[in-house]
């Protein structure tokens, strides 16, 4: 019993680090592992969920410090996203989801190498598309994004890292922030009430893995404001890559 809640602690606080970098992908280490140590996937989804909470607690406290962040971006992003959140969380238990986790990894990799390729994205912010029609159709991808993060474990927040710096113009600091206080906050908090509400959680190891995530989370925030923009758009791209990866041969 100490063995697995010290594998928990070691691996949440690293798995949330790097998220907290890169802008997502926390999934990627944490829910194997709950996995590995014996717990049934809806319980283990549910967890992993609650856990991620805390990560958005620890990347909010410092965020905030830094007091960059628009309010009313940020309501857009809320009020887009959220209702897909629980859409997807509301319908991942009923439906399975190789096929789609499959087109998941395929389009996780492909955003680590378009960023691959395209030298200058996310280096400069240059704010674009803020106007109604262009709200419209990037919520409208939020929205999806959202029914993406509420169903499944990985790669969500780097697609919204992703896009906002596509369709708005963030540079990749921005976005990062962006992703980690609302969608690792109030994204995950919305998916994980809706998951607890429909199957059981594993409450034992929640402790571990709460003070793992918000320790990770402060850490890896800190780490993404004191870099520069070029180092976290190569750790967003290795993460993406090996994120889709992940969710490729988790299913095959």
């Amino acid at each position: 019993m100490l063995l697995d809640y010290l594998i928990l602690l070691l691996v949440s606080f690293l798995a949330n680090v790097f998220s907290a970098f890169v802008g997502g992908g926390a999934g990627l280490l944490q829910l194997p592992v709950l996995l590995f140590l014996g717990l049934p996937f809806s319980i283990a989804l549910a967890t992993h969920k609650i856990a991620t909470v805390a990560l958005g607690i620890g990347a909010t406290l410092r965020h905030l410090r830094e007091r960059n962040l628009d309010l009313r971006f940020s309501l857009i992003i809320l009020a887009f996203g959220l209702p897909g959140v629980i859409l997807g969380a509301t319908i991942i238990l009923a439906i399975p989801g190789k096929s789609a986790v499959f087109a998941l990894g395929v389009l996780t990799i492909g955003l680590g190498v378009y960023s691959w390729f395209s030298p200058t994205l996310g280096q400069k912010q240059t704010a674009k598309n803020r106007n109604i029609y262009g709200y419209l159709i990037g919520g409208c991808i939020l929205f999806f994004t959202g029914i993406l993060n509420g169903s499944l474990t990985s790669g969500t927040g780097l697609f919204v890292t992703l896009w906002l710096v596509y369709w708005f113009g963030l540079d990749y600091k921005s976005a990062v922030a962006y992703t980690l206080v609302l969608v690792g906050l109030f994204w995950n908090a919305s998916g994980a009430l809706t998951l607890a509400l429909q199957t059981e959680v594993r409450w034992d190891w929640l402790p571990v893995l709460l003070l793992a995530s918000v320790a990770g989370g402060y850490v890896g925030a800190h780490l993404s404001i004191i870099k520069t923009n070029k180092l976290i758009k190569r750790a967003f791209e290795v993460v993406t890559i090996l994120v889709g990866v992940r969710l490729i041969l988790g299913v095959i």
